[in-house]
């Protein structure tokens, strides 16, 4: 499989692909198909690689439109199914990074149950909360010599994530619960510390990025582990802080295109 051009020449970048699977690099900012919340949106990530490939494409997960990264997609129904049950029972491990106000913990696990969010593609469902658990590891702190709160300094840690569950907006909501909001969530966050980080550094996305996938391949069994950079802005402030050699999946492999 060899990707071509949309139609307007915007790519997205293929991490893998076969005959029956395609995981794309979304880019922050861009929403996976269409949303009645977001009306004025004309570039979906599902439209995107259907004209790249030119062929249907079936989106098996979603990431929120802020948060860049790994995502699936199946190139025939069957194998949509079987990769969307996968997703739905936790059979696919996501590993994600993330910068967050404040130092967290060495490691730990947030068990915290989540009301449902309104969700445009799915009926409306149980509105009790339901049992939600993230394990997080720190990877790196800094402390920078900025006055935000009532503090002369402002700490932040780049976090390694992996939800065990797959609520709506389960890390954002998640680690602002335990007080650590990711930077750049404008729903969840901190206004002062996403603008630190706009003013500072010039990035002003939502700095969550899912940078491996793995799950069985639908069709063979066999293991497949896929590794996403996390994208403008998030890079460079890997760079910035020096935080690059502590980033898991940053210079692992080189994902497999396959013809």
């Amino acid at each position: 499989m060899k990707p071509g051009a949309t139609a307007a020449g915007e790519t997205l970048p293929i991490l893998y692909a076969d005959d029956v699977v395609v995981v794309v690099n979304k880019p922050s900012g861009l929403l996976v198909h269409r949303s009645p919340i977001d009306r004025h949106e004309t570039r979906f990530a599902v439209q995107l690689l259907r004209n790249q490939l030119g062929r249907r494409v079936h989106p098996v997960h979603r990431l929120d439109k802020g948060t860049s990264g790994a995502l699936a997609f199946a190139l025939d129904r069957a194998t949509a199914g079987t990769l969307a049950t996968a997703f739905a029972s936790q059979q696919v491990q996501k590993t994600y990074l993330a910068i967050v106000r404040g130092w967290p913990a060495a490691s730990g696990t947030i068990e915290h149950a989540l009301k449902a969010v309104q969700d445009p593609y799915a009926p409306s469902g149980d509105a009790a909360a339901k049992p939600a658990r993230t394990d997080f590891r720190t990877l790196a702190t800094v402390e920078l010599p900025q006055r935000v709160d009532r503090y002369p300094t402002a700490r932040y840690a780049l976090l390694e994530l992996q939800p065990d569950s797959g609520r709506r907006h389960q890390l954002r909501r998640h680690l602002a619960h335990i007080s650590h909001p990711i930077i750049g969530d404008s729903t969840y966050g901190k206004g002062r510390h996403n603008r630190l980080f706009t003013e500072s550094f010039g990035v002003s996305r939502l700095l969550l990025a899912c940078v491996t996938l793995q799950f069985a391949h639908p069709v063979t069994g066999e293991p497949l582990v896929i590794d996403a950079d996390p994208g403008p802005g998030f890079a460079t402030l890997l760079e910035q802080l020096d935080w690059q050699p502590a980033a898991p999946a940053a210079d692992r492999a080189i994902n497999p295109v396959l013809p």
